[in-house]
């Protein structure tokens, strides 16, 4: 979030193009749960912000649009969101360009020339910002929110409340899938797939697979992937992880805890389909999933859309269900004619936490087996250094933030292409607020993990500064960040990323 926070140190008003800032924040019903607001358009409730776990993104929400359209991303990024706003004048296009083609999206552009103060505030966002136009804000628009997962948007009770959302339970709606599109609703004006029924079964990766229909749309296929999981599994995980309808944070866990808990989570599965019609290859074009728990009471289930898929396709709801949607796109710009249908399954790779190491002072050593390949490796300390990162390598004024950490170079024997890396089992000192603040659009600090980058990351370092060359052979890790200088010996982790499971190739179709 620094651009944003540099942007609101600036004071640059964009009340001139169309959002303006309130002192009262009410929400709407649509409103996400997490949302920071940025501002708004003055008319129809809409407003603009960011949504907890989405990162920099920025959304408009839009109250009086129809179901399912209430939320929309605008940009990945706050910078792109003044990129697009030097190239448009105004929000309300931005707003407003998920329901237009591209003839009328310019129409709009040049029937509404920026006026005198408009050009003045977005001469001032180039010039403060050092920011340039978008060259093509229409595609950028259209690209992201045709390829953005809307499933994983919760919103609060008030948006399932029937009163307040009519609209709110899919299963009143007729069945039809869309290539732009996702099971809460699609975009633009495409019409719906055909169905091709293929009604596929096979066991991968320890679950059971139903593949029940493929959708034939002008600009691709689309594909369902259901994965059944075992309601005793299910009950395993929530009572080992103490999960529950109100119970689901992830905030109190260490970063090992959070990777043990997503590999032990029967319900979280992340892999690559490739498919293949007529001996020619398709790629994925964007996909979606939703999640059904048969130990969850229905009135406490976020994804109603969930119930709705399994009723349309009849699964058993004894059982736990991850369903996935994943559209393909032609080679061509023509529907081609299918007579065979395969599909390659891919696993994507896991994070495995290792075993724990101390060490003292270079030369220690420690050895240690991978548990997928089963290969022996001996890690050997090469150097220990203390170091500090700049106070003013974090761009906010807001918060005090640790700049202590202790960066280990490091061989490993034998040498391997294998991923492994290292990290510190302490998730280090949070930020501090270092001052009252009014600023109410700035985002809450939580754990380490906001700040980690700045060193390093889930998959090890990124810069790291040791007196001298480092050696090829030498690998580098860093300790978390703190306050004070580390005077302990550092407990540090192995990590590894790897598929559990083989590769799978299905017969999907043939005519």
């Amino acid at each position: 979030m620094k651009i944003y926070q540099k942007f609101l140190r600036l004071g640059i008003s964009l009340d001139s193009i169309g959002i303006e800032t309130r002192s009262d924040e009410t929400p709407y019903f649509c409103t996400p749960k997490g949302a920071s607001i940025i501002g708004w358009a003055g008319t129809d409730g809409i407003h603009y912000c960011f949504i907890r776990g989405f990162g920099e993104t920025v959304f408009a929400v839009s109250p009086m649009n129809i179901a399912p359209d209430y939320v929309r991303p605008l940009a990945e990024t706050f910078s792109d969101f003044l990129r697009l706003l030097l190239a448009c004048g105004d929000a309300a296009v931005l707003d407003q360009a998920w329901m237009w083609d591209k003839a009328q999206f310019e129409t709009f552009l040049k029937e509404n020339p920026a006026t005198v103060e408009q050009k003045k505030t977005l001469s001032e966002i180039a010039e403060k910002m050092k920011l340039t136009a978008i060259e093509l804000p229409f595609e950028y628009i259209k690209s992201l929110q045709s390829s953005f997962d809307y499933s994983k948007i919760r919103y609060t009770e008030e948006y399932y409340d029937i009163d307040m959302n009519p609209a709110s339970k899919p299963a009143s709606q007729e069945w039809k899938v869309y290539f732009e599109g996702n099971f809460r609703g699609h975009n633009g004006k495409d019409h719906a797939g055909k169905e091709i029924p293929i009604g596929k079964q096979f066991d991968w990766a320890g679950h059971h697979w139903l593949i029940p229909a493929a959708y034939s749309c002008s600009k691709g296929l689309v594909a369902d992937f259901c994965m059944r999981v075992e309601p005793e599994e299910i009950r395993a995980f929530m009572e080992k992880w103490n999960q529950s309808p109100e119970n689901g944070s992830r905030e109190s866990l260490t970063q090992e805890q959070q990777m043990e808990m997503e590999l032990d989570n029967p319900m979280y599965f992340s892999f690559k389909p490739q498919l293949e019609f007529n001996g020619r290859n398709m790629k994925t074009y964007h996909g979606c999933s939703v999640n059904f728990n048969p130990l969850i009471p229905e009135e406490s289930s976020n994804e109603p859309e969930a119930k709705w898929v399994i009723e349309h396709y009849g699964l058993d709801t004894s059982y736990g269900w991850h369903i996935f949607r994943n559209a393909f796109k032609w080679e061509s710009k023509l529907r081609p004619e299918i007579k065979t249908l395969s599909l390659k399954m891919e696993q994507q790779p896991k994070h495995i936490p290792g075993p724990h190491f101390i060490t003292h002072a270079p030369g220690d050593s420690f050895s240690f087996i991978h548990p997928v390949s089963n290969t022996e490796y001996t890690l050997t300390v090469h150097k220990l250094e203390h170091q500090t990162i700049p106070k003013n390598s974090f761009g906010s004024d807001r918060w005090f933030y640790p700049t202590h950490f202790t960066a280990m170079s490091y061989t490993l024997s034998p040498e391997t292409s294998e991923h492994i890396t290292v990290s510190d089992c302490d998730d280090g000192d949070k930020p501090i607020e270092n001052a009252e603040t009014n600023d109410l659009f700035t985002p809450e600090v939580s754990k380490g993990a906001d700040f980690i980058g700045i060193v390093g990351g889930a998959d090890g370092p990124t810069v790291i500064a040791f007196g001298g060359s480092l050696q090829s052979n030498l690998h580098a890790a860093c300790s978390a960040l703190h306050f004070e200088p580390v005077r302990h010996d550092i407990e540090w982790r192995i990590n590894f990323r790897e598929k559990l499971y083989e590769e799978l190739e299905v017969n999907l179709l043939e005519m």
